[in-house]
C-alpha cells in the first residue's frame, strides 16, 4: 500500500546514493561520451516486474518511485514527481549540493491530478541548448498520463534519441559489497528451499506414491517463498522476499525456457524418469535462481549422462574468469560437448546463462556465441545447462542444472550451494538385495517394493545430512583461519594505539596544612581523633599526631583484657588487594601495617574520666566513617558510566505516536502502575498517573526489539542502551515496556468441558485481543521508524530458530534476531550482540549427557565471557546451523574450562597465544591425527621385546620374589589393573581361581620364612584378595 511504500522510501541511504551516483557519472563519462542526457521513466502501473528505469531507480535510491521522471544531464539532475516523493529526494538533493564533482538536483513537484506538462516544458527549456543526444530505455513501457506526456515532449525536440539500455546495464553489472551481500543471502535461501523443502517433498511423494499435479507442487513452492518465514536464514527480512517467476516443474514434455509453465498433469516418478525443477527468489529487489534435475531410479546410462552434464557445467564455471569474453565461455563449452557427446551439440541451447541483479534476465549479458562482452570481477550470473530429447530404455527424459554465481579472478563462486552430484540428487528405489529370491505373490512384492523405497529415501536423506555437515565443517575451518588473522590484527592495532589508563586515585587526608585541626583538644592531648569532615583518622605516634585517610584503614578491632582496652588498627599497604588502584608515591618505602593502642578502664583520679573512653569512641566513629565512605565510593563507581542525556524535545501536537496501558521494567515506583509511551522529536517519554517519567533519547538506543505475543503471555518493546540510565536509584542498560495478554494464571480446580460456551468465547476474545495488540504495536513501530528516519529500527526475534537454555537462574527460550541473541520475556533480560562475539564454545558435549553449555567469547578479550547452561542436546545441530549461517566460529569439547584463567593467560601474552595457533586449541583433533596417534600408541605398547629384555625381566621377577614384603604386596595389588588383553577378557570364575592360587602360593612362602607370621600375613593377604575380587 501507499503508506508502506512511503515508509520504505524513508529509509534511503545517502551514503549509498552518493557512492553509486558517482560511479554512474564516471561510467557515463568513459563509456557514453556521445550521450548528453539520459531519461528515466517509471510508470504508475504496478504490474510491471522488470524495467530498466525501475532498475536504475532502485539501484540509486533503494526504492522504486512510481509515476516519476528522472532526467540526468552533465550539469543537473531533474526530477518530476508528487510531493511525497520529492520530499523523500530532498535530503539526497542537499547531499549532492555539497559535492563539487557531481551535478545538482532540481525537484519539480506536480500537483495531484496534474500530468506535469508545465513542469516538463520548464525542464526541456533548460536542456534544449545543451543536449543534442538523449538516451532512453527503448523497451520500457510508457504507461500513464505522466509517461505519455513526457514521451510526446521528447518527440517534439529536435534531438537524437538513442537506446542506452546495454550501456547502463553494464554499469550496474559489477556489484558492490552491499549488493553482493543481498544476492548471497537470497541465493542461500533459494538453495535451502530446494534442499530442505522441494527435494524432501519429491522424495516423500515418491516414497508414499502420491499423485500430485505439477502446478500444485509449483504453487506450494511459490507459497513457501512468498511467505518467507520458513527456511529463512538469520539476517533476512521475510516481508521483502518474493519469487522471481512462477516456479517450473516438469517430468514430461520438457522445455528449458523460463517462459515454460507447470502443467496440470500428475508428476511422473516412474523408473528412469527425470523431474526438472526451476525457481528463483528476490530479496530487496535482487534476484537468484536454481535449476536441478531429480532422477528417479536412473539407469547407469542416465547416471553417466547426468554426471557428464554436471562436468560440462563445472567447465563453464572454470572458464568464467575476470577478463574472459562471454562468447569464449559459450564456445569452449560447445566444443567440449562436441568432443564428448556430438549428438547433444545438434540441439544445444543458444545461450547458457545471463547476467542478473535487480533485473532477473539482462539481455545484454547473455552467455552466447555472439556476445563479446568481457567478464569483470563481482558480476553475477545465472548459469544453466540443459539437454532434452535424451532416451533410455525407450523413455524420453531431460537434464538441466544451474546456479547463481559471482565472477572472481580465477573462476566463479557458486552462491546456491545445493548438491548436484548423483548421489545427492538421485532417488534409487531398489535395494542392494534386489537379486535375492522372493515369493512370487504380488502383495508380498508390493510390500517389499514399498519397504525398499522407504529405506532408500531415508538413506538419501542421511546422505544429504552428512554432506551438509561436511560443508559446515569446511566453512568453520575457513572461519578459524580468518578469525585468528583478524583477531591478531585487531589486538595488535589496539596494542600499538594509545590506551588511556585510568588515573590512580591519590590517598590524601588533607590537601594543605591549613585544613588540619591543630587546636582540637584530642590532638593537643595526644588522643585518637576522627575528622568526619575530611574522612581522616589522626593517630598519635611517638608524640606526633599523624593523619591517615579512612581508606588506608583496612579494619579496626577492640578487645578487653584485664584492666585495659586494646584498639588494634590494621592498615592497607602497597600490594594489598583493596589498594590496588591507589597511588602510593613511594611504593618501595617501609610502610606500617598495624598499630595497637592500650588504655586503662579505671578512672583517672586527676581528671575523673575513664582513659579508655577515647578508644571506645574512636572505634565506634571509625566504623561509622568507614561505612559512610564505602557507600559513597560504591555510588560513585556505580555512576561512572552513567551519562546525562540531552533534553527531550516535546512535540505538543496530538498526532504524536502513542501506546497506552503499558507497564515498565524495571519499575519506576514501588507499585506496578500503567502508563503511556510517547515518541517525540528526539526520544521516547513514558509517564504514568503518579507523575513519574522516564525519558529515552534515540541516540542512546543501541538495539530495539519487538517481542510479539505469539505463544507468549507478554507483548514487549525492549530497548538495549549504549550507556546506562538511572531508573530510581539504580542504573540499567535495559528498559522495556510491555502489556499482558490473557491470563497468566489459570485456576486448575475449575471444572470445564471442551465445548463450554464460556471457554470458547474467552478463547475467541483472547485471540482477538492478541491480534488487536499486535496491530497497535506494529502501527506504533512503523510510525516511530518513519519519524526517526531509520535511526531506530525494531528487530523481531525468529522464534523458529529459538532454543532453551539457562543464562541466569531459570530456563528460558533464547531467540536469535538479525544482530543478537535475546530473551526479553524473563527478567533480567539476556542480550548478546553477535557482532561483538569472537567465537562460541560448546562445553560438555558428550553422547551420554542430555544437555550442553554455550560459552560466548567476545572480541574484547578483557570482557568477561557469557555462558548459557543446560541447552538440550537435541538443539545442538540447529544451533550449529544458525551460527554457521551467521559466519560465527564455534568449537566443542567434552569438558568445561576455567575461562577466567584462560582469558588472563591470553591477555598476558597475546602474541604468543596466536603464535601457538590461537583459538585452534579448542578445535577437536582431526581423524587423521587420531589415527596416527593411536597407531603410535599401539606401536609403543605392543612392540616386540628383545630376548635380552625378556631375560632381564625374568631375573627381576625372581629378585622381587626373594625380596618380597608387605609393601610389594600392596604395589602388586594396586598395579593389578594393568594387564594384557587376555587378562582383561577372563571371566569371573577364572579370576576367582587365579586369586585362590595366589593366596596358596603366598601362604607357602610365608610358612617358610616365619611360622609365627603365618596366620597374620596369610590372613591379611586373603582379605586383600577377597577385596580385590569384590
Amino acid at each position: 500500500n501507499e503508506y508502506k511504500s512511503y515508509l520504505r522510501m524513508a529509509l534511503a541511504d545517502k551514503a549509498t546514493f552518493n557512492r553509486r551516483i558517482t560511479k554512474f557519472y564516471n561510467y557515463w563519462k568513459d563509456e557514453m561520451p556521445d550521450i548528453d542526457a539520459i531519461s528515466v521513466v517509471v510508470t504508475a502501473e504496478d504490474d510491471i516486474t522488470y524495467s530498466k528505469g525501475s532498475n536504475i531507480m532502485v539501484w540509486l535510491l533503494g526504492y522504486e518511485l512510481r509515476d516519476t521522471i528522472l532526467l540526468f544531464t552533465q550539469k543537473e539532475i531533474y526530477c518530476i514527481s508528487s510531493k511525497k516523493k520529492t520530499d523523500f529526494l530532498r535530503p539526497l538533493r542537499d547531499s549532492l549540493s555539497k559535492k563539487e564533482d557531481l551535478p545538482n538536483m532540481t525537484l519539480k513537484t506536480k500537483l495531484k491530478g496534474d500530468n506535469g506538462e508545465g513542469l516538463m516544458k520548464e525542464v526541456i527549456e533548460s536542456i534544449k541548448d545543451d543536449c543534442k543526444t538523449i538516451g532512453h530505455f527503448q523497451k520500457d513501457p510508457y504507461q500513464g498520463a505522466l509517461a505519455k506526456s513526457w514521451k510526446a515532449k521528447l518527440k517534439e525536440l529536435t534531438v537524437e534519441i538513442v537506446d542506452c539500455s546495454a550501456q547502463v546495464a553494464l554499469c550496474l553489472a559489477v556489484k558492490d559489497e552491499s549488493e553482493l551481500n543481498h544476492i548471497k543471502k537470497v541465493s542461500q535461501y533459494t538453495a535451502d528451499v530446494f534442499s530442505k523443502y522441494v527435494r524432501n517433498e519429491l522424495m516423500n511423494l515418491v516414497d508414499e506414491e502420491k499423485k500430485v499435479k505439477h502446478s500444485k507442487m509449483s504453487n506450494s513452492i511459490e507459497n513457501i517463498i512468498s511467505d518467507g518465514k520458513k527456511y529463512l536464514p538469520p539476517g533476512m527480512e521475510h516481508d521483502v522476499v518474493e519469487t522471481c517467476y512462477t516456479p517450473i516443474l516438469q517430468s514430461e514434455n520438457y522445455s528449458l525456457k523460463f517462459s515454460a509453465t507447470s502443467s496440470d498433469n500428475k508428476i511422473n516418478y516412474s523408473n528412469n524418469s527425470s523431474i526438472l525443477v526451476m525457481f528463483g527468489a528476490r530479496y530487496k529487489s535482487y534476484c537468484s535462481n536454481i535449476c536441478r534435475t531429480v532422477l528417479v531410479e536412473p539407469s547407469q546410462e542416465q547416471q553417466d549422462n547426468y554426471e557428464l552434464a554436471v562436468s560440462f557445467l563445472e567447465n563453464v564455471y572454470s572458464n568464467m574468469k575476470d577478463g574472459a569474453t562471454l562468447s569464449d565461455v559459450y564456445l569452449k563449452c560447445l566444443n567440449l560437448i562436441k568432443e564428448k557427446r556430438p549428438k547433444w551439440a545438434e540441439n544445444f541451447v543458444k545461450n547458457i546463462g545471463f547476467g542478473t541483479g535487480i533485473e532477473f534476465r539482462e539481455p545484454s549479458l547473455l552467455i552466447g556465441p555472439k556476445n563479446d562482452t568481457k567478464l569483470k570481477k563481482n558480476m553475477v550470473f545465472i548459469v544453466q545447462l540443459g539437454f532434452t530429447g535424451l532416451k533410455t530404455a525407450g523413455k524420453e527424459y531431460a537434464i538441466m542444472v544451474g546456479d547463481t554465481v559471482v565472477v572472481g579472478e580465477s573462476g566463479v563462486n557458486v552462491l546456491t550451494p545445493s548438491k548436484k552430484k548423483i548421489r545427492s540428487i538421485g532417488i534409487f528405489l531398489k535395494g542392494d538385495d534386489e537379486e535375492e529370491e522372493v515369493d512370487d505373490d504380488e502383495n508380498i512384492m508390493d510390500n517389499l517394493t514399498r519397504q525398499s523405497k522407504r529405506n532408500t529415501v531415508l538413506e538419501n536423506k542421511l546422505r544429504y545430512e552428512q554432506g551438509n555437515d561436511a560443508t559446515r565443517k569446511e566453512h568453520q575451518r575457513k572461519l578459524t583461519e580468518q578469525l585468528n588473522k583478524e583477531a591478531r590484527e585487531r589486538l595488535s592495532a589496539n596494542k600499538n594505539g594509545v590506551v588511556s589508563k585510568k588515573k590512580a586515585k591519590a590517598i590524601t587526608a588533607y590537601k594543605n596544612i591549613a585544613n588540619f585541626p591543630h587546636n582540637d583538644n584530642d590532638i593537643m592531648d595526644l588522643r585518637i581523633m576522627v575528622d568526619k569532615r575530611h574522612d581522616a583518622v589522626i593517630l598519635p605516634i611517638f608524640g606526633i599526631p599523624i593523619p591517615f585517610h579512612i581508606s588506608v584503614i583496612k579494619n579496626v578491632s577492640k578487645s578487653e583484657e584485664g584492666d585495659y582496652v586494646y584498639l588494634r588498627i590494621n592498615l592497607n599497604v602497597p600490594g594489598s588487594t583493596m589498594m590496588k588502584d591507589a597511588d602510593f608515591p613511594y611504593p618501595e618505602a617501609t610502610y606500617m601495617k598495624e598499630i595497637t593502642y592500650r588504655s586503662s578502664i579505671r578512672k583517672d583520679p586527676s581528671s575523673g574520666q575513664v582513659p579508655a573512653s577515647n578508644l571506645n569512641n574512636a572505634f565506634r566513629i571509625i566504623k561509622e566513617v568507614q561505612k559512610k565512605f564505602k557507600t559513597a565510593e560504591n555510588e560513585k563507581k556505580e555512576m561512572e558510566d552513567v551519562i546525562e542525556q540531552e533534553t527531550l524535545k516535546i512535540v505538543q501536537t496530538k498526532g504524536v505516536p502513542r501506546l497506552k496501558d503499558l507497564y515498565v521494567r524495571p519499575n519506576i515506583s514501588q507499585k506496578r502502575v500503567m502508563g503511556t509511551l510517547e515518541a517525540h522529536s528526539n526520544g521516547f517519554r513514558f509517564h504514568n498517573n503518579h507523575g513519574s517519567n522516564v525519558d529515552i533519547i534515540y541516540s542512546t538506543i543501541k538495539q530495539a526489539f519487538f517481542q510479539p505475543c505469539d505463544k507468549e503471555m507478554l507483548i514487549i518493546l525492549h530497548f538495549y542502551l549504549k550507556h546506562p540510565i538511572m531508573i530510581g536509584k539504580r542504573k540499567t542498560y535495559h528498559i522495556q515496556f510491555y502489556t499482558e495478554v490473557g491470563e497468566i494464571m489459570t485456576d486448575l480446580g475449575k471444572s470445564s468441558h471442551m465445548y463450554d460456551r464460556d471457554d470458547i468465547e474467552a478463547e475467541h476474545a483472547e485471540r482477538e485481543m492478541r491480534q488487536k495488540l499486535k496491530g497497535a504495536f506494529k502501527s506504533f513501530i512503523e510510525k516511530v521508524e518513519n519519524l526517526t528516519k531509520g535511526r531506530v529500527e525494531f528487530d523481531t526475534p525468529f522464534r523458529d530458530l529459538g532454543f532453551f537454555g539457562v543464562p541466569f537462574r531459570s530456563s528460558c527460550l533464547l531467540q536469535p534476531t538479525t544482530h543478537c541473541l535475546i530473551n526479553v520475556i524473563e527478567w533480567p533480560p539476556f542480550v548478546i550482540e553477535l557482532d561483538s562475539v569472537e567465537l562460541i564454545h560448546f562445553e560438555r558435549v558428550q553422547f551420554q549427557l542430555k544437555n550442553f553449555d554455550m560459552v560466548f567469547i567476545f572480541k574484547d578479550y578483557t570482557k568477561k565471557v557469557e555462558a548459557i547452561n543446560s541447552v538440550p542436546m537435541t538443539s545442538l545441530d540447529s544451533v550449529k546451523e544458525w551460527l554457521n549461517s551467521c559466519d560465527l566460529k564455534y568449537t566443542e569439547g567434552a569438558v568445561s574450562f576455567n575461562w577466567s584463567k584462560i582469558m588472563k593467560t591470553i591477555n598476558d601474552n597475546i602474541d604468543g597465544f596466536f603464535d601457538d595457533g590461537g583459538w585452534k586449541f579448542l578445535d577437536p583433533p582431526s581423524d587423521e591425527e587420531d589415527d596416527e596417534g593411536s597407531e603410535e600408541e599401539m606401536d609403543e605398547t605392543w612392540g616386540p621385546a628383545s630376548e635380552e629384555g625378556s631375560e632381564g625381566e625374568a631375573e627381576s621377577e625372581e629378585d622381587s620374589d626373594e625380596d618380597y614384603s608387605s609393601e610389594s604386596e600392596y604395589s602388586d595389588a594396586s598395579g593389578s589393573g594393568t594387564g594384557t588383553s587376555e587378562e582383561s577378557g577372563k571371566d569371573w570364575s577364572d579370576l576367582e581361581e587365579e586369586a585362590r592360587r595366589d593366596d596358596a602360593k603366598r601362604a607357602r612362602e610365608d610358612e617358610v620364612e616365619s611360622p609365627k607370621k603365618k596366620r597374620k600375613i596369610g590372613g591379611s593377604s586373603s582379605k586383600m584378595s577377597k577385596k580385590k575380587r569384590r
